[in-house]
């Protein structure tokens, strides 16, 4: 039996604002939220700008002892679990804590805990052999990244399957597509899903800064981020969280809730080709497009907007642009498209279900987001790129994609729930 999904509950910790209702007013504004970097002296670094989360843990909710044990990625990811588990208006005692699974996402883990400790047991670099007398108990946690997961599982009480997705860029689609997976087979009845990062360190910075990936446009960072305009020259780092209540669709309606989308399709392809590069024609995102729609059981026609990986560079907004093409047909030129990347930035393992949460908000409220900073459209990318300003219209079926390095490529669909009433 194909059980239906339906997103129940949406939690958000966004550049811009905490919470989802902060996060999608910054969206349907189209205001950007990337600055020069604050969180470390980025001076030496060729990419100095980043959208950076206005954090205070214990605002949030966190207590000094969960501050003190979790990185700062485990916060976001927890205070997002715990809104979109309000928000999804479970009752607690009504659920088998067997049959509530946990998964997580992230593509580079507690790195902001980890080089914090390294500089501190190497005495900033200077000494070649470490002493371990210098770290912080908690740092086998910070090490392994399925700490992220049991935090999550172990606060809102979830014992079912419980982790960690790691597959770079995409891996915020990837961990929704496996948690739609284990309620389908029957594994879960309820899965708490998402993704979270906190890369905006000095380590990551280097390693972006060393490929050329991350924008040289320092000195203006409310525009930096300029997906599939003509002046694009590589993306801007972000960090972030989204968490996701996904249940059984007729479950969900069976208790009343309010069911933002089903999740009807994920589609997953690699192009065995190089660690950063893409092939210009985009087949393997076209072909994760089609595997996405053929478990949706829906045409391609049926797609009323596209949520793009959108980066901001050369390379990839040719790649998808194209993919679009070869997946849709012609219906690619009727399709209206953004990037939110322009805005929140990218938050590498994170932004898939950052990505997907806008998703289901479009889906919920008739608004599409647009692709801030687009001012001078890339004639070789001639697709509706929804430029600058947000876009009412009627959306019942929203497609969202992601590329990461490994050549990993990710399709979702989403369809507003049968029981949807139009006017």
């Amino acid at each position: 039996m194909n059980r239906g999904v339906a997103i129940t509950g949406i939690g958000a910790v966004a550049p811009g604002g905490v919470g989802v209702k902060a996060y999608w007013n910054l969206l349907i504004a189209g205001r950007s939220a990337t600055r020069t970097i604050s969180h470390f002296d980025a001076a030496p670094f060729r990419s100095r700008v980043a959208a950076e989360v206005d954090f205070d843990p214990a605002r949030c909710g966190l207590t000094q002892q969960e501050i003190r044990r979790m990185d700062r990625a485990t916060q976001f990811a927890v205070v997002s679990a715990r809104e979109a588990w309000q928000d999804s208006g479970l009752d607690p005692d009504a659920l088998d804590p067997t049959r509530i699974g946990t998964a997580i996402a992230t593509a580079v883990g507690c790195t902001t805990s980890l080089e914090r400790e390294y500089v501190v047991c190497s005495d900033a670099g200077r000494k070649w052999d470490l002493d371990h007398e210098y770290v912080v108990p908690e740092l086998y946690r910070h090490f392994v990244p399925s700490s992220m997961a049991a935090e999550v599982a172990g606060d809102l009480g979830a014992e079912g399957p419980a982790a960690v997705v790691s597959t770079g860029c995409t891996s915020g689609l990837d961990a929704l597509g496996y948690a739609v997976d284990l309620i389908r087979e029957g594994s879960a009845d309820l899965m708490i899903a998402g993704g979270t990062e906190a890369p905006i360190a000095p380590i990551t910075a280097a390693c972006f800064d060393a490929i050329h990936a991350t924008t040289p446009r320092n000195d203006d960072p409310e525009h930096a981020s300029r997906p599939f305009d003509r002046g694009r020259n590589g993306f801007v780092l972000g960090e972030g969280a989204a968490v996701l209540i996904l249940e059984e669709t007729e479950s969900a309606r069976r208790r009343g809730a309010r069911v933002y989308a089903e999740i009807k399709g994920y589609g997953a392809r690699c192009n065995g080709y190089h660690m950063t590069g893409l092939k210009p024609d985009g087949r393997e995102m076209a072909e994760a497009i089609r595997a996405a729609l053929r478990e949706a059981r829906l045409d391609r026609t049926a797609i009323d907007y596209i949520n793009a990986h959108g980066s901001a560079t050369q390379m990839n907004d040719r790649h998808e642009t194209a993919a679009f093409k070869t997946a849709l047909g012609a219906h690619a030129y009727r399709t209206p498209i953004s990037s939110i990347k322009s805005m929140i930035g990218h938050s590498l393992g994170a932004v898939g279900a950052l990505e997907i949460a806008a998703c289901a908000l479009a889906i919920e409220y008739d608004v599409l987001p647009p692709t801030a900073n687009l001012f001078e459209p890339d004639p070789e990318l001639d697709l509706d790129y929804i430029p600058i300003t947000a876009r009412d219209q009627r959306t019942d079926v929203v497609l969202s994609v992601g590329s990461g390095f490994g050549g990993f490529q990710s399709a979702m669909v989403l369809a507003a729930a049968n029981s949807r009433s139009r006017s």
